[in-house]
């Protein structure tokens, strides 16, 4: 086997070892307290395995295990570094960071959503970010107020 074809292999491995970094975003880190618990657990998470390929004797094989939780340890640790924890709302009199929020929009039945901070976020499971155009628009609003996101007509229902 010729130098060359070492080097090359070599590089295409460093390659495939070193991933870019997660994009992070440019709004302030806000989170609750759950939601800094999540980047904790995150942040070990990927601590945990990038010691568990650790113990892959391959030199080749271990770089590529570690390249997904080496990156991911960067952002989670730049993530809870940057951490705002916000407290919950003092009062459910306005939408606030934290609120959780039931509103009608148009035909479709009514929806319920907690706004978090955007590591949090997961629509499906009932909490949308603070950043998203729908937690902008409903944010300091009181119950009975009617926005209008992207041609539609939010009326709020409820704030909790």
């Amino acid at each position: 086997m010729s130098v060359a074809f070492t080097k090359e292999e070599s590089s295409e491995t460093a390659a495939e070892t070193r991933l870019p970094d997660r994009p992070v975003s440019e709004h302030p880190n806000l989170v609750t307290e759950n939601g800094l618990k999540q980047l904790r657990a995150s942040l070990d998470a990927a601590r945990a395995a990038y010691d568990a390929a650790n113990g892959i004797e391959d030199i080749n094989e271990k770089r590529r295990q570690q390249a997904v939780p080496v990156r991911d340890a960067r952002y989670y640790a730049e993530r809870v570094r940057s951490a705002e924890l916000v407290p919950d709302p003092a009062s459910n009199d306005i939408i606030a960071f934290g609120s959780t929020v039931t509103y009608s929009r148009d035909d479709h039945p009514p929806q319920t959503y907690r706004i978090v901070g955007e590591d949090e976020a997961d629509p499906k499971s009932g909490s949308i970010s603070f950043a998203s155009p729908v937690a902008r628009a409903l944010m300091g609003k009181a119950v009975g107020d009617v926005v209008e996101v992207s041609g539609h007509e939010l009326e709020i229902i409820s704030i909790s």
